[in-house]
């Protein structure tokens, strides 16, 4: 992996227009290499453009490769066999938990439960801290920009013990409400659920600042980092938070991987979430007894391979930088938002680059008269890949007056480049719907 050296992209030089961050390398020519599937052709001999990074990110050798030899040297169960491969799979395994606990600030492997992705991991502590902490009219407080998976656990819960679900609104740049997030916090609120990054409006929450605030109310607070973990340094100690859910597929790791971090202390008083092999330390025909930490939350045979390689996906993200990436990132953010607000017609929700420096490498627009699904379509044809729908943002969609958006989000494999060739056929593409409508 050639990813150190500092070099000047001859791409982005000559876009004078964008203003280079300082110390800034073009990642995309340094990485890219690494990314097999990016160097395909798609309709008519074009260069494929992948800009749908927040749904699931492409994975580089280095993680392919992890995955073929756990296969092809050490495919074996683990924890319980005597034998040499099931000794290595293991070891991979749970190298891979440490890594993973390190990634996101803790010292403490005991602390990181795998799970099948995020979305398993917020079931989880509904399932499990919800049902065993909670009490008619307790609340839990979210926010109108939540991912339907920080939303629809807990109203299965609401549902099931009486708690009482309430949501923390917008400013008008698109950014959190932390005056509505205050007025709604109270001695009865319990827990606080947000996402660090909305997959949506591209917003930084400012968790650290929203822990305090839950703090001085004797609330817990989970956080969704999905969309943060990708792209920016992202450390529990200094968020303060309790509870911390990652997906190993937006991490360019394999898919069917995600992870809960959980203070020590919580995860020892939640009860488990799922019985069978695993997670027990003795089973009688009557009753059972658990296993230790995290081994009591992961019921069955795990993901031996798919951890192994979300192990080395962390290790090539590390190998690079998070500073890195954010820093390049923030370059190409301000590039596409600066192609996309010259398009007549085209609105884009959440804060600019200029309104939110920090904010998320990805942006979900509208433009007026026309379907983002006829958008999508269009620009697949001239081999240029983007979301289209409601990106599991029904509500916040909602909150607009939309049924859905484009969406075109960025990684630190992209480049200046694709971006312009995107705004140039996304142009066209808007023309030629509107002659045609």
């Amino acid at each position: 992996m050639t990813v150190l050296p500092v070099i000047e992209s001859p791409q982005a030089s000559a876009l004078s227009a964008v203003e280079r961050s300082p110390g800034a390398a073009d990642l995309a020519a340094l990485t890219r290499p690494d990314f097999p599937l990016l160097a395909q052709t798609a309709c008519l001999g074009q260069p494929l453009i992948y800009l749908d990074h927040a749904a699931t990110s492409q994975k580089p050798r280095q993680v392919l490769d992890a995955l073929r030899h756990y296969y092809d040297h050490d495919n074996a169960n683990v924890h319980r066999g005597a034998h040499q491969l099931s000794a290595r799979a293991t070891e991979g395994f749970e190298t891979a938990r440490e890594k993973t606990a390190r990634f996101v600030g803790s010292a403490n492997p005991r602390e990181i439960v795998f799970t099948r992705n995020a979305s398993e991991a917020i079931n989880l502590v509904a399932r499990s801290w919800g049902e065993a902490f909670l009490r008619p009219g307790d609340e839990v407080l979210l926010t109108v920009m939540e991912h339907h998976s920080n939303l629809v656990p807990w109203q299965l819960l609401a549902a099931r013990t009486g708690c009482v679900l309430r949501h923390a609104g917008l400013t008008e740049s698109g950014e959190l409400d932390l005056d509505d997030l205050r007025a709604k916090l109270n001695g009865r609120t319990k827990l606080v659920s947000l996402v660090q990054v909305s997959n949506t409006l591209g917003c930084l929450n400012p968790i650290a600042l929203v822990t305090q605030l839950a703090r001085s109310v004797g609330a817990l607070v989970l956080v969704d980092g999905c969309q943060s973990l990708p792209h920016l340094p992202v450390d529990v100690k200094q968020l303060d938070c309790d509870f911390l859910v990652g997906s190993s597929h937006k991490l360019c790791g394999p898919t069917g991987m995600g992870f809960l971090w959980a203070r020590e202390a919580l995860l020892e008083a939640m009860p488990p979430f799922l019985g069978g092999g695993e997670m027990i330390q003795d089973v009688y025909l009557d009753h059972s007894s658990w296993a230790e930490l995290p081994h009591k939350f992961e019921a069955g045979t795990p993901a031996i391979g798919e951890a192994i390689g979300m192990g080395a996906a962390l290790d090539y993200l590390n190998a690079i930088g998070l500073e890195r990436i954010h820093a390049w990132e923030q370059q190409l953010t301000r590039h596409l938002f600066a192609r996309l607000q010259a398009i007549e017609g085209l609105r884009i929700l959440g804060p600019t680059p200029e309104q939110q420096l920090d904010r998320g490498a990805l942006a979900a627009f509208d433009v007026e008269g026309l379907h983002a699904n006829d958008i999508a379509a269009l620009l697949d044809s001239a081999g240029i890949c983007i979301r289209s729908g409601h990106h599991c943002t029904q509500p916040l969609h909602r909150h607009y007056g939309l049924s859905g958006t484009a969406r075109a989000s960025l990684s630190f494999t992209t480049t200046l480049d694709e971006i312009d060739r995107f705004a140039d056929e996304l142009t066209g593409t808007i023309q030629f719907l509107r002659d045609h409508s």
